[in-house]
């Protein structure tokens, strides 16, 4: 009897773990995702390769290079049945592309009010607030720093994204523009009327995320940028001020173009008048010049055809008397 249960006991524990190898062993990795296999908790890697090894850390500096340099693992592709034992450990991270909130903070819900605008100081001293969403995806080329190197991988890219756009607000100068000198020194209309170019630069100076957390930053769409209430009154009539000075700067240049060009064209008239009386007396002397190279009589001859010309057109002649 003690034979038997001890036969039962030991088949028990073989169906025991013939299950927990075969069938719990066996897994699948969905087409969005990625996965690693860990053994004993080390990750699979890929002989001495790391994240130097791959131009994702070409952004860096030195410094960071030797502060952010991960081991390469071994990537588990789509696919399956895939099979690990007990002792192994699959991790699988979705690579479909997310959206946030930019002013969203993982760690503290009710920061930049509540996730939904993000805070910043501009060069002259205005607290103004900043709305968008910054589009990203985990890179499967570093995703040993998504899953092991940092514990809390978006937060960290939230916080440098945030500290960049700030630093970016603080420090943020148009280039120079003439035409809109009435304006010149309003930070917030600047970056405003630069939307576009903050968010290259952000995309810019975000680049290197996936060599740092393993995420890439996609996008960043800043779409808002607003003063406090107080300033924004104020703001207003500066910006009409400028509008109505605007308008009037180009409606007097319009005005003095288009007497530029008039006096253009009277001068254009006033010319080919003159080449017009010219012309017949130019005409003229080349041909009394010709006349009297042929000679004396050719010429006194013209003259005396013009005179009786002139007497047949006159209807009173008046003439000398010689004594």
């Amino acid at each position: 009897m003690d034979s038997l249960v001890l036969l039962g006991i030991i088949a028990g524990i073989i169906a025991w773990f013939i299950v927990r190898c075969l069938v719990g062993g066996i897994y699948t990795v969905n087409q969005s995702e990625r996965a690693v296999k860990t053994t004993f908790g080390r990750a699979e890697r890929l002989a001495e390769r790391t994240t130097l090894d791959d131009p994702i850390s070409a952004g860096l500096d030195d410094e960071e290079k030797q502060r952010y340099k991960y081991p390469q693992v071994r990537v588990i592709m789509p696919g399956g049945p895939y099979f690990k034992l007990p002792w192994q450990k699959v991790h699988k991270v979705t690579i479909a592309t997310q959206t946030l909130n930019m002013a969203f903070d993982p760690e503290t819900s009710e920061a930049n009010q509540g996730g939904t605008i993000v805070e910043a100081v501009t060069k002259d001293q205005l607290n103004t607030g900043l709305t968008g969403q910054i589009r990203y995806h985990v890179s499967e080329r570093n995703l040993y720093a998504y899953l092991f190197g940092v514990k809390y991988p978006i937060a960290h890219v939230m916080g440098y994204f945030v500290s960049v756009l700030r630093e970016r607000i603080a420090t943020f100068e148009a280039p120079a523009d003439p035409g809109n000198s009435a304006a010149a020194g309003i930070s917030i209309n600047d970056l405003r009327k630069n939307l576009r170019d903050l968010n290259e630069h952000m995309d810019r100076e975000c680049s290197s995320s996936d060599a740092r957390y393993g995420i890439v930053l996609d996008a960043s769409l800043i779409t808002g940028i607003d003063p406090p209430a107080e300033v924004e009154s104020a703001l207003a009539a500066i910006n009409t001020a400028h509008n109505m000075v605007s308008s009037d700067i180009s409606l007097a240049q319009a005005t003095a173009d288009q007497r530029i060009e008039q006096s253009k064209r009277a001068a254009e008239i006033e010319t080919l008048k003159a080449q017009a009386e010219i012309q017949p007396l130019v005409s003229l002397a080349g041909q009394l010049s010709e006349l009297k190279r042929v000679g004396q009589g050719a010429l006194r001859a013209y003259i005396r055809n013009v005179r009786l010309g002139l007497f047949g057109q006159a209807r009173q002649i008046v003439m000398e008397d010689k004594r």
